[in-house]
């Protein structure tokens, strides 16, 4: 039997089952939750920057998409908050489509 310590989809062990095998599940308290979907996050962000292909690219931001839904919930905020608040926050200070890069700033006495 192998170890997985790791948080997983909702559907993971009903998938294990419908394969023929068995595995061993716990409910995790809130801080652990929270320190797992972290790990998670981390674990997709790195999945997504070594992804080349387009199609896998997107595969992974759709995983972090839903690691990040998660903790906004944790957060007490669902998606469509989270998107409110990205909005705002974009109608203020814009988004990254025109691909800007701040070279330098010029120190005006501050």
């Amino acid at each position: 039997m192998a170890d997985y310590p790791k948080l997983v989809r909702d559907g993971i062990p009903a998938l294990i089952a419908a394969n023929g095998h068995t595995c061993t599940t716990r409910i995790m308290d809130n801080e652990e939750y929270i320190r797992e979907l972290r790990a998670k996050l981390q674990e997709e962000m790195a999945e997504y920057l070594r992804e080349e292909n387009d199609g896998q690219a997107l595969e992974e931001l759709a995983d972090l998409l839903e690691v990040i839904r998660a903790l906004a919930l944790i957060h007490g905020a669902d998606s469509g908050v989270l998107e409110e608040i990205r909005a705002d926050k974009a109608g203020r200070r814009g988004g990254f489509k025109e691909r800007i890069l701040l070279l330098q700033v010029e120190n005006a006495g501050l």
